[in-house]
């Protein structure tokens, strides 16, 4: 279960009428790049709180005002405050509060269209949330202003967009080996053994582990754990199997084995989650 040290009161989620919300899937030449694209502005005051599952976004999160306190595996404290800043793939549960000032917009990326994006190695982002400025310099700056200006939702999406256009034209892909393996990893739904797919690319596992975490911020083996937990989320919400059945095809040895990646990774039991969810 998620910690509680030098906690704020827990809050709840913010209630619809609270919010205002505009996502979009990104454009077709984005593809593999970024998955989804938010704006988002709090319009009540109040105390809220969202809990994240472990999963394979990067996101940018450029906030025009207020901030947002953040703790990876426990509740944030009083000094956990973030304003703009990216934030790398965390094994685990990630708890938001917001406070009713909150206006942003969210640019979600894939493992390694993030890599790209950021032009870094992404072990500097895993576990970590990192100023907009750290990340992208004064081009980050300048992006947050003309976000600011701009007061259309689906105009500042649209400038995140080519934002992101202009900084990937630079940049190549990711390795081909790495991205096969990533391909790999998500078409098993995390099921095929790290080992079978150093094999396949003719590297060690522990050269395959160095460059998988220099492009993608965690080992092979995490990914796969994350790919298989969000398979079995997935299959909570849509399928009619139970627990049982829901370990089973994912991959996991029984249900307890499930029972315990829900506590890893998103910091509550399978059906305390569920119930969250509905």
């Amino acid at each position: 279960m998620i910690a509680e040290p030098d906690a704020l009161p827990t809050p709840a989620p913010p209630p619809a009428g609270q919010y205002e919300m505009v996502q979009r899937a990104p454009c077709p030449r984005l593809g593999g790049i970024v998955s989804r694209l938010t704006g988002y502005r709090e319009v009540a005051a109040g105390h809220f709180r969202q809990v994240e599952a472990a999963s394979l976004v990067v996101p940018l999160v450029i906030n025009f005002s207020g901030s947002f306190a953040i703790g990876l595996g426990r509740s944030p404290g009083r000094n956990d405050r973030f304003g703009s800043f990216a934030a790398g793939l965390y094994a685990g549960p990630v708890v938001i509060d917001s406070f009713g000032t909150a206006s942003c917009v969210q640019i979600d990326f894939t493992p390694l269209g993030a890599r790209r994006f950021f032009r870094m190695p992404m072990t500097e982002l895993t576990e970590r949330m990192v100023a907009l400025d750290d990340v992208l310099g004064t081009d980050g700056l300048a992006l947050r202003e003309r976000l600011v200006d701009e007061p259309d939702w689906h105009q500042r999406l649209d400038i995140a967009e080519r934002f992101v256009e202009a900084r990937i034209a630079t940049t190549s892909p990711a390795t081909p080996e790495v991205a096969w393996a990533c391909g790999n990893v998500l078409s098993s739904g995390g099921r095929m053994p790290v080992a079978a797919i150093a094999r396949n690319i003719g590297w060690s596992r522990k050269h395959l582990a160095g460059r998988f975490a220099a492009e993608t911020g965690i080992g092979p083996k995490t990914f796969a754990r994350i790919v298989r937990f969000n398979r079995a989320l997935t299959l909570s919400r849509t399928g009619t199997d139970g627990w049982a059945g829901i370990a089973a095809e994912c991959g996991y040895s029984d249900q307890a084995h499930l029972a315990r990646e829900f506590r890893e990774m998103a910091g509550a039991t399978p059906g305390s989650w569920q119930a969250q969810i509905a």
